[in-house]
């Protein structure tokens, strides 16, 4: 009956724990949402981090401006539509 007690105890300080930490999370993303809402400018610099293929520790640092980082993703969304039409017009 002891042991009974203890695990209900338990159960409920866990869970009185995590009600706070949930709601932390919960509060956190409008305000991640605001910042996007917010214009960004476009000849910003910004760095990324890049891993190096083959290396646990290599990685370089790579920097452009967001219009740069914009103008790169939307030529491998380009490409990547485009190797994807190609492989469905290659079977036939």
């Amino acid at each position: 009956m002891l042991k009974f007690i203890f695990a209900v105890s338990a159960v409920g300080l866990a869970a009185g724990a995590s009600a706070p930490a949930l709601a932390q999370v919960q509060s956190n993303p409008p305000a991640a949402s605001q910042q996007q809402a917010s214009p960004q400018n476009p000849n910003e610099i910004v760095c990324h981090k890049q891993e190096v293929t083959g290396s646990r520790l290599g990685a370089k640092k790579v920097c452009k401006t967001r219009a740069e980082w914009a103008d790169l993703q939307l030529q491998d969304k380009q490409e990547l539509t485009r190797v994807q039409t190609q492989r469905g017009n290659a079977g036939q």
